[in-house]
């Protein structure tokens, strides 16, 4: 059996469905399932059990001899939620007791962590280890995700294989649901349809022009592939990076977003948030060298490939991975 957390998730979701179509069909699901907008994310989608997130623990205490492996994947991802209990709870604590039932019962784990823990990039975005205790996150999500990467790393005890992921911007089918934290394309390409025009957020630094943000945008079939590729790897434990490597603009993403709806672009821009204005990134790039040195050779989607897919397999039809 192989346990996804999140599993009802915008990413989640779209593992089980990998993993379905890898051969696996014991997958234990794990989520609040309270939420019904996220439950078509699971429909036709071969899943062994449901289980409820505050009940995994019991279940594993039960059930760990059947478990061959567990992706973490669910978390508060809320970039402008500010209550730290929130991410102490879901995020931290929860985390620290999946590793600890790893630990228990031997179980290979595969974590989501974020690049949100780069802060301004400061150091740069190399996912070298020890840089990780001097990184410093903008918000408390980024700070939960930094925390747990902190703790792991200080365990004497650890999973005999484990991993813990940098996610970057990930985008494309099975978010839906996310409103606000939806990708840039997903609100990109609902404007665009209702309106023919874009809007993006203003530039408020001076060292880039409105709409030249930078980012390192990442497909999320290419993370699933990479999250695959761990799960049958099983070596060189340690925390890895997870974008595409090469940062585009925000005005790149949403031309592509027109062109792959063949309409003519027309972007103009809004000043950004006040309640984000501070805390937000103008450029993220993951040095994926780490990655390719364990054996990844895997070429990843580029921007107008991945954008292309997305709109014209899924969001133009309200398709689902």
């Amino acid at each position: 059996m192989i346990i996804v957390t999140g599993a009802a998730g915008f990413i989640g979701s779209g593992l089980i469905s990998r993993l379905n179509q890898e051969g696996f069909s014991n997958i234990i699901a794990v989520d609040d399932f309270s939420k019904i907008e996220k439950a078509e994310n699971l429909e036709g989608k071969t899943i062994k059990e449901r289980v409820e997130r505050s009940s995994l623990f019991e279940w594993l205490d039960e059930n760990n001899r059947d478990v061959e492996f567990i992706f973490h994947i669910g978390a508060r991802t809320d970039t402008t939620e500010f209550d730290v209990d929130i991410f102490n709870e879901l995020n931290l604590d929860y985390s620290k007791q999946i590793w600890e039932k790893c630990v228990a019962y031997q179980i290979p784990l595969v974590y989501a962590s974020s690049a949100a823990t780069y802060g301004l990039g400061e150091l740069g975005y190399d996912d070298n280890e020890s840089l990780i205790p001097q990184l410093k996150p903008l918000n408390p999500y980024g700070d939960s995700k930094n925390d747990f990467d902190i703790w792991a790393l200080k365990q004497e005890k650890k999973p005999f294989f484990w991993v813990g992921l940098k996610f970057f911007n990930v985008y494309g089918p099975n978010e839906y649901h996310k409103g606000r934290m939806a990708s840039v394309i997903f609100h990109a390409f609902n404007q665009i349809k209702a309106t023919d025009k874009m809007k993006l957020f203003r530039s408020h630094n001076p060292d880039f022009k409105d709409g030249e943000q930078m980012r390192d945008f990442i497909y999320v079939k290419d993370l699933i592939d990479v999250c695959i590729f761990f799960m049958h790897h099983r070596k060189d434990s340690g925390i890895y990076n997870l974008g595409s490597g090469k940062a585009r603009t925000f005005k790149d993403l949403v031309t592509n977003t027109f062109l792959a709806m063949d309409k003519t672009p027309d972007i103009s821009f809004i000043d950004t948030p006040a309640d984000i204005r501070d805390k937000y990134q103008y450029f993220t790039q993951a040095n994926m060298s780490k990655l390719h040195a364990i054996g990844y050779t895997k070429p990843f989607h580029t921007l107008e490939e991945g954008v292309s897919e997305y709109v014209k397999d899924y969001l133009s039809s309200g398709s689902y991975l």
